[in-house]
């Protein structure tokens, strides 16, 4: 193991000049065993997901090694704040062997931040495999599988110039073949682990579908670097199975650790077990407040489907005491649920366990047929089959403060329309349009609306009754066609 981290140089963005290793840089086989303790069950990075209190959370509950959140390489090396608030405060001598992965498409900004991370880890990540839009916009992830020329740039300047090793985390193409010419250019260019998601950068969210061990399984003949599967791992089961049928070094977990942090332990205990120690280690370590809510949404899942207003509650405190209030809640009430348990009866629908225990979700995939649907058509599939409707964050807000409040189509009531435009007219409108158009006939024909407060006409007959008193008062003609008549004009014709 590296020795533990030295206090941060904050003289300026940049990483100054590189301190030489204390002992050379250890490679492929020899870096995994000798740093990384062999490491065969690992937490996956994941962002506002894989903070320190997490990390630390998983290393008691059977995880040999952890990643960082994906951090911003760029934002790293240019804001001090963003490198305290992300790795520097967080480091402690319980938390290694650590990987630090970072986010980038420009070979110079990696190397900067890799140098400012690499005293405070044992080994940089280069995540070539987040599929999000934000990676599409912001040019990095699995959008970058295609540029193999810059990629080769990035890691060879990084593998040169870093006293610490350089890793890849991919995703696979749809072709085994050219997924293993993908992780040999990698490993030629000097990556010295491989993570390999067994997806394409097209599954994701209900299009995920079961990951392809067959890909990863080719990888691990293909090259001779240390390679960790991601992908359909729920319980230890699957890491032992996974372990033996690709024959990867280790096996990493993502969603399956966040639904059960003790899953390397092969234990499934009380959900309230895990979230009382998980808060525990926040009050010590703390995190953003966000981060913790969302652990504990990931924990609670299957009972918040039971228990619904705990749900809103818990989406709405403010405070780690009113979170930790909201948990204490839901261990009281499944402990009543176990309670008032018939003896022999299993638990409800298609779970393996009671709600209270922790246990993966697994996600409702895409249902067979000939054509991929796209995100939404899924999932009004799903509202129709439910017979609900599925509403979105705003609308379930709206709700929250008026509980009368509807959105369904059928119950809005019916307006009708304007003659001239379509929009709903005016309950009240003299010419039965909507404002709009009213203004503009009211205002063509010197015309009063009192539905929508237009008074042309009134104000038109209070401006001649007043300028009949004026008599050396003369007005500017007004022109154009359709335009109403002058004061003047109509002051004349009255005295003809």
């Amino acid at each position: 193991m590296r020795p533990g981290p030295r206090a941060p140089a904050e003289a300026g963005p940049g990483p100054g000049p590189r301190a030489e290793p204390t002992r050379p840089k250890l490679r492929g086989f020899e870096f995994w065993r000798r740093t990384l303790g062999a490491a065969r069950h690992v937490v996956a990075p994941m962002v506002d997901q894989s903070e320190l209190a997490w990390r630390l959370l998983g290393r008691r509950h059977g995880a040999q090694l952890c990643y960082t959140p994906m951090l911003h390489a760029q934002v790293f090396v240019r804001d001090a704040h963003y490198r305290r608030e992300n790795l520097y405060c967080e480091a402690c001598p319980e938390d290694r062997p650590l990987i630090v992965q970072f986010c980038a498409n420009d070979p110079e900004v990696f190397v900067q931040a890799a140098l400012l991370a690499q005293d405070y880890c044992d080994a940089v990540d280069l995540n070539l495999g987040c599929p999000q839009m934000i990676a599409k916009r912001g040019h990095y992830g699995a959008f970058l599988q295609e540029e193999w020329g810059l990629l080769q740039r990035m890691i060879l300047l990084a593998h040169d110039r870093l006293s610490v090793p350089v890793t890849c985390k991919i995703r696979v193409f749809p072709e085994i073949d050219k997924t293993v010419k993908y992780a040999q250019m990698l490993e030629e260019a000097g990556c010295q682990l491989l993570t390999v998601h067994g997806r394409t950068k097209e599954q994701k969210g209900p299009l995920a579908g079961a990951a392809s061990w067959e890909h990863i399984k080719a990888v691990r003949k293909a090259v001779s670097i240390p390679v960790f599967a991601n992908g359909n791992i729920r319980c230890l089961q699957d890491v032992e199975r996974c372990i033996q049928d690709t024959g990867v070094q280790g096996v990493m977990s993502a969603e399956g650790h966040l639904h059960n942090p003790a899953l390397f332990e092969g234990r499934s205990p009380a959900v309230w077990e895990l979230a009382e120690e998980y808060l525990d280690i926040v009050q010590r370590h703390p995190c953003p407040l966000s981060c913790v809510r969302a652990h504990l949404f990931k924990l609670w899942h299957h009972t918040l489907q039971v228990h619904q207003p705990l749900r809103e509650e818990l989406a709405r405190v403010k405070t780690l005491e009113g979170i930790a209030a909201v948990s204490q809640a839901l261990k009281l009430r499944c402990q009543e649920d176990m309670c008032g348990q018939e003896q022999g009866a299993g638990p409800a629908g298609s779970l393996p366990f009671f709600h209270w225990i922790c246990q993966p979700c697994v996600r409702p995939g895409p249902r067979e047929s000939g054509a991929v649907r796209s995100k939404r058509a899924l999932e009004e599939e799903a509202e129709a089959a439910s017979g609900a409707e599925r509403l979105s964050k705003n609308k379930q807000k709206q709700q929250l403060r008026n509980p009368r409040k509807t959105f369904d189509p059928s119950l809005k009531p019916k307006y009708a329309k304007c003659e001239q435009c379509g929009n709903p007219k005016g309950n009240r409108c003299v010419f039965n349009l909507c404002r709009a158009c009213c203004k503009k006939r009211a205002f063509r024909e010197t015309a009063d609306c009192p539905g929508h407060g237009l008074l042309f006409k009134t104000k038109l007959e209070k401006s001649l009754a007043w300028k009949g008193i004026q008599p050396g008062l003369q007005e500017a003609p007004r022109v154009g066609p359709g335009a109403p008549p002058s004061c003047a004009e109509v002051v004349g014709s009255a005295r003809a």
